[in-house]
């Protein structure tokens, strides 16, 4: 396979929507999301034409700020760039991955403490469904949820770690490392590799996880666009 082939990771959401994750699909022609209260993740084509922008618009609402993680075309005319910030993809390449014995799984019941936690340390988007996504582990301190780690994307033979943070009061403890490893090795145990996206200003994450054993992939980039108030008619 030559570097310029196309890979899994390179549109994972769309990869994602189509496979492992396919159950949770929400569907307009040939553009994909997941529903609105599990994540902001939405997967056009590779080569969306005008017929995908109207459908990625429609299924949005006229109007609304879109996520598109990873899209490098040309926006369509009426379109707007509403936010952009670079980053970086990552990939296992040596991580000495194990379980962690204060590690507790997180599911629907953990959700309001999560999203306390979330509002706290800003780790990126986690709505009240992002749990279903895959399995999401804690660490508790007196009770209290203080750190967590879990997956979010599933390209086929792929899972991304995502929503790792830690509680200010707790930092330094190295929680954060230990969640992100035993989190990887259940993604290896199922026989997968795990993946993760930061941005690419975040530093201290990228020393981080370098350190850990994730090898740098790509660089790819965050945006939102609003979509058009009013819809040109699709181009058949």
């Amino acid at each position: 396979m030559s570097d310029s082939a196309p890979h899994v990771l390179d549109n994972p959401a769309l990869a994602s929507l189509t496979g492992p994750h396919a159950h949770f699909a929400e569907r307009r022609g040939r553009v994909l999301r997941y529903p609105v209260d599990m994540s902001p993740w939405l997967a056009l084509p590779e080569d969306p034409d005008a017929t995908d922008w109207a459908d990625l618009a429609a299924l949005a609402g006229p109007g609304a700020d879109i996520p598109l993680a990873g899209f490098v075309g040309r926006l369509p005319d009426g379109w707007e760039t509403t936010f952009h910030v670079e980053g970086v993809q990552f990939v296992d390449d040596g991580l000495a991955a194990a379980p962690d014995p204060e590690a507790v799984r997180l599911g629907p019941a953990d959700v309001p403490e999560i999203l306390d936690l979330i509002a706290r340390t800003q780790p990126g988007p986690f709505l009240p469904r992002t749990v279903e996504m895959g399995t999401y582990l804690g660490i508790r301190r007196e009770g209290a949820l203080v750190a967590m780690a879990g997956e979010r994307l599933h390209p086929p033979g792929w899972t991304e770690i995502s929503a790792v943070c830690t509680d200010p009061a707790v930092r330094g403890q190295g929680l954060a490392t230990r969640l992100i490893l035993a989190v990887a090795h259940g993604i290896r145990e199922r026989g997968e590799t795990p993946f993760l996206h930061t941005g690419a200003g975040n530093t201290n994450a990228i020393r981080l996880y370098e350190s850990l054993g994730f090898r740098l992939r790509r660089r790819t980039a965050f945006l939102a666009a609003r979509a058009p108030e009013r819809l040109p008619e699709a181009v058949s």
